[in-house]
This record gives C-alpha cells, structure tokens and sequence, in this order.
C-alpha cells in the first residue's frame, strides 16, 4: 500500500460536504471529499454550480448551494444571518434526501449547520485557515498583528480582551437569533459557527500559535489542497531566481499588488512569471524583460521551481507555496489575509507587507529581503518536509470516519 494510501472501511458511509464557494473555502472540501470518495464513501457536495464539473469528475455527488454573500452588499442586501436562515430551508431537503452519517460544513457555511440540526444530524466544521478562536493575551483575529513575545506585549492585548468579548457575544446573538426563526434552541458558547464536536482546522501546526485553552475537539490536520488541472507554463529565460506572482482570484479587483511587483521587481536580478488568475487589470500593465504574464498557471507545477511567491495570502495559495517549500511575500487585502500574512512571519517562512506598502518599492525591498536571508527558504523547506510526511486529506479523512462512527 502507497503513501497516504487507505484501506477501504469496514462500511461505506455517507458524508454531505458543504462549503462557500470562493476557491479557498470550495478547494479544501473537494480536497476532503476526493479522498472520502476515493475510500469508497458516498459523498455529497453542496456547493456553488461554477464547481459541479469538478466535483463529479471526483467521484462525488453534486448539489447546488444557495449562492448569497457572506457580507451584505448593494446588490445582495441581506444580513448574513437573514441569508443564511433563508438559505437554510433551500438546504434542508438535501439533508433529509441524501440522509448523512455526518455534515462537514465550511466556517462560513452557517446555513448548512442550521439544516443539518433542522435534520437531527451531527455536523463538523471545516476551518480552512487557522482556527479564529482567541486566548487573553491573543491580538484579535484578522488583524495582521503577531502574538506577543513578551509579557508585556500580552498585556497590552489583554486591554482589548473585553471589546474582542463584546463583539463576539453580539455575534452569538445574531446567530440565536437566527436559530430561533428556524425553530432551534440558542446556544451559549461563543463562535457557535465553529463544531464543538470536530473541527477540522486545515492549516500547518506551525501557524497555529500555541495554547494553553484545551481544544480536544480540534484537529489540525495540515493543509487540504486541491486545484484545477492544467499544464505547464513557460517561465523567463535565464537562471536567475524565479518569482511567481499570484494574486487573489476575490480580493484586489484593481490588480494593484500585480503592477507594483510588476514595476517593482523590473531590473532586479530575478525572472518574474505572473498571473492575472483571469482578472483583466482595468488598465493594460507594463510588462518588463524580465517578465511574462500570463491569465492562469498550475500553482502545483509552477510554485517548486519558484525561489519565492508573492500573494495576497490567501489560505489556499499560502499554503501551497509552503508545501512546495517556497517562501512568501504576502500583501494581505482582506478576509483571513491578514492573519494569515501574520502566521507566516511569525513562523519566519515569509515577509509581509502591509496595504500601505504595498509599491514598487516596497515589493521589491521585500523581494530583496526574502532572497537574501536563507533562513525564509530554510523554514518554508522544513514546513514543506513536514507536509511530505502528513497528508492533509488523509488525516481529515480518519477523523471524520472516527465522527461518522460515534454518531
């Protein structure tokens, strides 16, 4: 039997997947649900049609999901919490159709969690990023701020400590009351979003800052990748160090973080592949000699011969560069990117690069400072050994068989 491989259960279960469709919420569950499907379990994924090709060519089952955005917009007015209990009655009939051992269901997945109690079924969250939960003494999540080194860094964190409460009891709030309008009983913990059963945390543990709060219901499992197949792309001619530029296929709409590495990086001594990830730039860009740009690449092919990545930290991409032992320039816009961009100057695999300074210069001084230091590439190759040796997928496959089996 290969690595990673498994052998087939004892008896086929049925899990229904669940997830936002943005690809760094939408890849982990394909990711999770391939390998469920590939041990020979019946496998159900709920999520936005853009996907439904990809999902069966994976050997699962598709199901179109609600399509309603996480944060109200113009043209998408609705709370979240109004979407998500309308959203929950369009999911309902699935769960009580498809009859599941278990529901796996993306963080930002509310409605599916409301559905899958409306049903009496237990559900797990999948948490494609590091886990949101704070500790006394944690910066707030999202934000970009490191944990603290010292004491007295802690403390000043400590002082936020009851607003970061507030905030989070007024989130319960609006989730009891949308438990309420679909006939559930509210729920006293804080992050009620989050199982308190399973919650699969797919990131390194490396990023995961230490705790002294027990989670035994929390597995980090290691990063869930998966990605469209495509060929090779041609770099740059010439020898010099490779830096592929990824921006985000959400964030950015401006392409702003691509023209200033663009800029920035024209006359270093480096070759730099850049993707628009299908995103026009409302004007056309100023490709140097150095450069090509390209509308899409295989981070999977292209990120191992890369000597860094510059991205807007999103889950997805990070890790995926981290697994190719690639270190990162990461330009958070927004989201988890923030956070994210943190974890990884924490565990000094990357530099990141505040909005602000986020220029020609700026990308191209932090280029410099990642390819001078040996030490970025020397950890992102040990955060690379690690995940050769954990698969991701498989580690969420056992437990969530494990969760199956006790419900």
């Amino acid at each position: 039997m290969g690595p990673g491989a498994r052998a087939r259960p004892a008896r086929a279960r049925r899990f229904l997947l669940a997830a936002f469709g943005e690809p760094g919420h939408a890849f982990p569950a394909i990711a999770l649900g391939r390998e469920l499907a590939a041990r020979g379990h019946e496998v159900c994924l709920e999520t936005w049609s853009r996907w439904r090709d990809d999902v069966e060519r994976e050997g699962m089952r598709f199901a179109p999901a609600p399509v309603y955005e996480v944060f109200p917009t113009c043209e998408q007015p609705l709370k979240p919490y109004q979407a998500a209990v309308r959203a929950a009655k369009e999911t309902r009939p699935l769960v009580a159709e498809f009859r599941p051992d278990a529901v796996i269901v993306d963080i930002l997945t509310v409605a599916a969690t409301l559905a899958a109690e409306l049903e009496g079924r237990r559900w797990a969250t999948l948490v494609p990023h590091p886990l949101p939960l704070t500790e006394p003494g944690f910066p707030p999540f999202s934000i970009g701020a490191r944990r603290p080194r010292t004491p007295f860094g802690a403390g000043f964190w400590r002082l936020l400590d009851p607003a970061v409460r507030r905030g989070e009891r007024m989130g319960r709030d609006e989730l009891n009351g949308a438990r309420e309008r679909v006939g559930l009983p509210p729920i006293d913990h804080l992050h009620g979003g989050i199982s308190r059963t399973l919650a699969l945390v797919a990131t390194f543990p490396q990023l995961e800052y230490p705790r002294r709060v027990s989670t035994p219901w929390v597995e980090v499992t290691g990063p869930l990748l998966w990605e469209q197949p495509y060929g090779d792309t041609e770099a740059p001619p010439g020898d010099d160090p490779l830096v592929l530029v990824a921006p985000s296929t959400s964030q950015d709409p401006q392409q702003r973080m691509l023209a200033a590495a663009l800029e920035g990086l024209a006359g270093e001594r480096v070759r730099v592949l850049a993707t628009t990830n299908r995103r026009a730039p409302p004007k056309p860009l100023r490709v140097p000699a150095n450069a090509r740009l390209v509308d899409w690449v295989s981070y999977a092919r292209e990120m191992p011969r890369c000597a860094a990545v510059i991205c807007h930290a999103g889950h997805g991409t990070l890790a995926r560069a981290l697994v190719s032992g690639t270190p990162v320039v990461a330009c958070p816009a927004a989201g988890d990117m923030a956070e994210n961009s943190a974890r990884v100057a924490w565990a000094g695999a990357g530099v990141s690069l505040p909005r602000r300074l986020v220029t020609p210069r700026g990308v191209r001084l932090a280029v410099r400072r990642l390819l001078g230091d040996e030490g970025y590439a020397r950890r992102a190759r040990g955060l690379a050994a690690w995940a050769a040796a954990h698969n991701g997928p498989a580690t969420a496959a056992d437990a969530v068989e494990a969760f199956a089996v006790t419900t």
